[in-house]
């Protein structure tokens, strides 16, 4: 009998001591848990005379509950205690000045974007979107490339399987629009190109450009010249020059390098942006559209090249830093 008091005098001292939660969670389990002090001793009660055994589990349950009891009111003074603590450690001065949320930011390509997106919608031309991951043939032969063309060197990109490349151009979306539409025909894109080139400040693996095209009867280069020096004065100024030289590609004939010239950036150097054309004609008649009837003009410009030579950016590298202090600049 005397062990049960015992163990009530050792639980009660060792309740006076403890300090924390976790130090009444460890007395329990010494004292009533399932291996615990008291609960040990009710295997006593099989090997009791008969006559003893029902003052010695009464004795028992009365101590289990005293312990229960002092665990209890233990349990109340610390966590109000503990409670106490939490809130002075995470008390709140009123009086000090609130924290100023940070203003979102426009990443400076987007702005470009919507202006580029105002621009062509408001001469009447189509915003559609095409796949990142392309077919071999959009983004190769429904653009006249041959095989193995030495223009394909300069498109180096990486490829998924044998009829999937991450496109190297949004011109790839050309032949998409030509198999489901006929002339007139006036589309814009504007996504990201993957090519196989060393990072560095003027060069990525991985850019935005946008591609315009239009086919309908009577289109030439005049119109061609006319959409992009109004393109040039509109982002860089109306002094801004435009330059039209001839060029190479495989999806256009003939066609020009597009450049243009500002006294506000480069000391008025000549500056390219992209290439352009009249849409070949043999990439009409392959979709159904008669050459000698319709012809078209299409070209395709670098977007990070708009905002570097607008704002001043040397490094194209700072548009995929994320760093606030570089956004700041252009919103």
């Amino acid at each position: 009998m005397s062990s049960i008091s015992e163990s009530v005098a050792e639980a009660q001292a060792k309740l006076e001591q403890a300090q924390r939660l976790s130090d009444l969670k460890e007395i329990e389990l010494e004292f009533l848990g399932k291996s615990g002090k008291l609960t040990l001793l009710m295997k006593q009660l099989g090997s009791l005379p008969a006559e003893e055994r029902p003052a010695f589990g009464q004795q028992l349950n009365e101590a289990k509950s005293r312990v229960q009891g002092l665990l209890n009111e233990k349990h109340d003074a610390i966590a109000d205690l503990e409670l106490s603590e939490i809130m002075a450690s995470e008390s709140i001065d009123v009086t000090f000045p609130g924290r100023r949320r940070a203003k979102p930011l426009c990443h400076v390509l987007e702005l470009t974007i919507q202006d580029l997106k105002s621009f062509f919608t408001g001469l009447g031309f189509e915003y559609l979107e095409s796949p990142d991951l392309e077919e071999f043939r959009y983004n190769f032969d429904a653009l006249n490339y041959p095989p193995g063309h030495p223009a394909m060197d300069d498109q180096d990109t990486f490829y998924i399987d044998a009829d999937h490349v991450m496109r190297t151009q949004t011109t790839a979306l050309q032949g998409r629009v030509f198999e489901k539409k006929k002339p007139p025909i006036r589309n814009f894109t504007i996504g990201r190109c993957y090519r196989n080139e060393a990072v560095d400040r003027t060069h990525g693996h991985t850019f935005m450009q946008i591609d315009a095209f239009m086919v309908d009867k009577g289109v030439s280069m005049a119109h061609l010249k006319g959409v992009l020096s109004e393109l040039a004065r509109t982002l860089f100024g109306s002094e801004t020059k435009t330059r039209f030289r001839p060029d190479f590609f495989p999806f256009v004939e003939p066609g020009v390098d597009f450049a243009i010239s500002t006294p506000r950036f480069a000391d008025g150097r000549w500056l390219e942006l992209g290439g352009a054309g009249l849409v070949h004609p043999k990439i009409l008649a392959h979709y159904g559209i008669d050459p000698s009837v319709y012809s078209g003009f299409a070209f395709g410009l670098g977007v990070e090249r708009m905002p570097m030579l607008r704002y001043g950016i040397e490094d194209l590298r700072h548009f995929f830093d994320n760093d606030r202090r570089f956004l700041s600049q252009f919103n």
